[in-house]
């Protein structure tokens, strides 16, 4: 008869997260840790997603999960009201009546080797990467994970185009009804690439003083963009643009999550998402 493995609890599994990816890595202005659920609560399955949305919430609840695992917080800008019929409220509301806890990881998960630029240098199979901005101080944490930066630069193994590079990305993120979009010629040699994960256009003059052939982020505004790409005479002395759409960008974290917490926790379900919180849903034209 083979041994029944214990369940964790939620405190345990997430201090597995918080050992990964510190708290105190994450930006002065985020929100992350646990922010629903009692620590000393059992846990035999966990969901990972990218945003705590109400369909998220419900599903978690649906495939039995005791803890929701996302990368965005839930309430980031704050709330003084949770009502049950307003959006965040019926999430709250949802997990905290069936027993869910809600563990939110953002910007100190962004910036882990683990985490979303780690993804994203191993996506791209960068060599040499380095770290986006300067001065990001270098700090190893547990399993595996380290400090590197919000993004990262770096040389590609072989030359490509910005065309051909925008079509591996589209292969290897979650699809989305937008799809990919990139600036200028499609046959741009491609040598050297910055990457941001998530909302980057204020990192646009960083990636230019790297000399990186293309940056790839999420979220371009317009007028970011196009000043961007008319701030040189000469359209090859400023990187070309690759915009990712930001969930299916973030989404690539949630395999390394799920890597991490079955090598530290054998025995414990942890599941991906089967819903994309990418907001649009179809396109025309």
């Amino acid at each position: 008869m083979s041994a029944v493995t214990a369940p964790q609890s939620v405190g345990s599994v997430t201090g597995i997260l918080e050992a990964a990816y510190p708290l105190d890595w994450a930006e002065a202005w985020d929100r992350v840790g646990l922010v629903l659920g009692e620590r000393g609560a059992a846990v035999q399955r966990v969901l990972l997603a990218v945003d705590p949305t109400v369909a998220v919430a419900r599903e978690a609840v649906d495939r039995g999960a005791e803890l929701l695992i996302t990368h965005h917080p839930l309430l980031l800008r704050g709330a003084s009201f949770l009502p049950a019929d307003d959006g965040k409220g019926a999430v709250v509301t949802h997990l905290l009546r069936h027993g869910t806890a809600l563990w939110c990881g953002h910007t100190n998960v962004d910036r882990s080797t683990r985490g979303t630029v780690g993804a994203w240098i191993s996506l791209l199979d960068l060599r040499a990467a380095q770290p986006l901005l300067p001065g990001e101080t270098a700090e190893e944490a547990a399993h595996g994970s380290s400090r590197f930066g919000l993004g990262a630069v770096g040389s590609l193994p072989v030359a490509t185009t910005v065309g051909e590079l925008a079509a591996t990305i589209a292969d290897r993120v979650p699809a989305t009804a937008r799809g990919i979009l990139h600036t200028g010629d499609a046959e741009r040699e491609v040598r050297t690439v910055a990457v941001c994960p998530g909302a980057g256009d204020s990192f646009l003059e960083a990636a230019t003083t790297t000399g990186a052939d293309m940056y790839i982020t999420s979220d371009l505004r317009h007028h970011p963009a196009l000043e961007h790409l008319d701030s040189a005479a000469d359209p090859a002395a400023v990187p070309a643009l690759i915009d990712v759409p930001h969930a299916a960008s973030e989404a690539l974290w949630l395999p390394l999550a799920q890597e991490l917490l079955a090598e530290a926790l054998p025995g414990l379900e942890v599941r991906l998402s089967q819903h994309t919180t990418d907001p649009w849903g179809g396109r025309v034209g």
